[in-house]
């Protein structure tokens, strides 16, 4: 079958999905119910659906007296019971997958449950829909006449007691259909393939002929192979190798502080980029729109969702609010009830509101990932905006960073440590310096506050990390692969310390 015949066809059967999706953007709050109500339905006869007589839930009210916020911590007994093989403790279908992921908040691995239902429900349909929505907002899109390249996790499928895991990306290709490979590169071989710098070598000696009309993975990472691939090549940008490179869909992380770096390898103002935004826990939202950071929280794909406002989560006063409820710009703690068992389950991001009809996020941060030792409330968001427009009037660009505090001793005022590796270094850094805190006076009003003739907090303070630093870290800690993400922000000095004594090592 020709290309153009075959591209024309993919594109008519995935956008035979845009009805359902305007159907759930026009009744959003009554399909959020409908799926709660059947999320319960489906839970009863559990072990936690008998502990809390899910039988009896007939309203959100009831659903939110009675059944308590979770962290992974205080489900992982569940979980390991089912990892050991036994059934029906927390959802009514056989769990056998189970997404392994460290997060970036603690070094302990966990194991998040996938059912068949997530998989076929929510992760591969947000997949589809990513393309259904790029396609329909594009309609001269050719992106079914070559493959999409894809950058995932380093991890190969272990099995346990009967159970499987691995990262959610070697899950889903281990599960994806035959001929979700034919459109898709490298081979499902090498994408699972689990020495990292091994894994980027083949990467690029299987993918550099081939005729790649898109790629997708974290932007870190992905920068860091497409950087290795022009070395290699000897080319100039990305479409010297691959002149049909219509779109990047990426998610993970920000990408504020790398897009300039991307437009420098793609130098083509027609380039699109779509964001997700999913994880191991489920695929939660996409952009629909071209040119936007606004994502579409999508509401069908067997997720409830609840939010904590940040200026309440952790005290005695914290509440949990509907998706009916929530207002436009505040922080929200994400809390998801999912077709895999997890009910009222918190994920660990942020999210804030940019629309309303329809519901449209922006990924905030996370909630162990700020900064509030004294006050200043400062975000993930904050944080990479401003770095942005640090690099932009200093014509910077950089790697990685990561921010901890500075903690009060005597009378010595506290202050934000940065260490930040950069591609390429400012001119002058006291500029990059001023430039960075006044963006973020500019964007956090708490943050300005504390700033305020040094009132609460001296100037930021930096510290330029040295050449393939970040990379290092993650090495030492095991964390190299497409999933690993650095720590932004923290309100301890752990991992600042860490890269720092790893920083000194190479000095002495």
């Amino acid at each position: 079958m020709p290309k153009q015949l075959i591209n024309s066809f993919a594109s008519w059967v995935l956008k035979q999905r845009i009805h359902q999706i305007e159907l759930f953007v026009k009744y959003p709050n009554e399909v959020q119910e409908e799926l709660l109500m059947n999320l319960i339905a489906a839970a009863k006869n559990t072990v936690l659906g008998k502990k809390y007589d899910y039988n009896s839930i007939h309203s959100y009210t009831t659903f939110a007296e009675r059944i308590p916020i979770s962290t992974y911590e205080e489900l992982q007994p569940l979980i390991e019971r089912t990892r050991q093989g036994e059934q029906n403790v927390f959802w009514e279908s056989p769990i056998k997958w189970f997404a392994k992921s460290s997060g970036t908040t603690n070094a302990k691995s966990k194991f998040i449950p996938v059912s068949n239902e997530a998989l076929e429900d929510c992760h591969y349909k947000g997949s589809k829909d990513l393309l259904c929505l790029y396609l329909n907002n594009n309609e001269n899109s050719e992106l079914f006449t070559g493959k999409s390249l894809r950058l995932g996790g380093s991890s190969q499928i272990y099995e346990d007691n009967n159970s499987f895991f691995g990262d959610l990306s070697a899950i889903l290709i281990e599960n994806m259909p035959i001929w979700a490979e034919f459109s898709s590169t490298p081979c499902n071989k090498t994408s699972l393939m689990s020495e990292w710098e091994s894994k980027m070598a083949a990467i690029i000696n299987e993918t550099k002929r081939e005729n790649v009309t898109s790629f997708a993975g974290v932007p870190s990472w992905m920068l860091v192979l497409m950087n290795r691939m022009l070395e290699e090549t000897g080319k100039g940008n990305l479409f010297e190798i691959w002149p049909n490179l219509e779109v990047y869909f990426h998610g993970g992380v920000s990408f504020n502080p790398y897009r300039e770096q991307y437009k420098n390898i793609l130098p083509k103002k027609e380039f699109k980029y779509y964001e997700i935004y999913n994880a191991s826990e489920g695929f939660f939202a996409i952009q629909d729109l071209n040119h936007s950071n606004d994502l579409l929280l999508m509401l069908d794909y067997g997720i409830f969702y609840e939010f904590i406002p940040m200026d309440t989560f952790g005290t005695l006063n914290q509440k949990t609010i509907r998706l009916a409820d929530v207002e436009l710009n505040k922080n929200y703690a994400v809390v998801i009830t999912t077709n895999s068992g997890l009910f009222r389950y918190l994920v660990g991001d942020t999210v804030r509101f940019t629309s309303l009809n329809p519901y449209r996020i922006r990924v905030s941060g996370r909630t162990k990932h700020h900064i509030n030792v004294f006050g200043e409330e400062l975000m993930v968001e904050n944080t990479d905006q401003a770095l942005a427009k640090a690099c932009q009037i200093t014509h910077s660009e950089i790697v990685d960073y990561t921010v901890a505090p500075i903690f009060m001793k005597e009378k010595e005022k506290g202050a934000h440590e940065w260490m930040i590796e950069f591609k390429k270094k400012p001119a002058d850094m006291a500029i990059f310096q001023q430039a960075l805190d006044e963006t973020l006076q500019s964007l956090n009003s708490d943050y300005e506050a504390k700033r305020y003739n040094n009132m609460t907090l001296n100037p930021l303070v930096i510290n330029v990390a040295r050449e393939n630093l970040f990379y290092d870290w993650l090495k030492e800690n095991n964390k190299l692969g497409g999933q690993h993400k650095i720590p932004r922000l923290s309100n301890e000095r752990d991992y600042l310390e860490q890269l720092k004594e790893i920083q000194e090592k190479v000095i002495i």
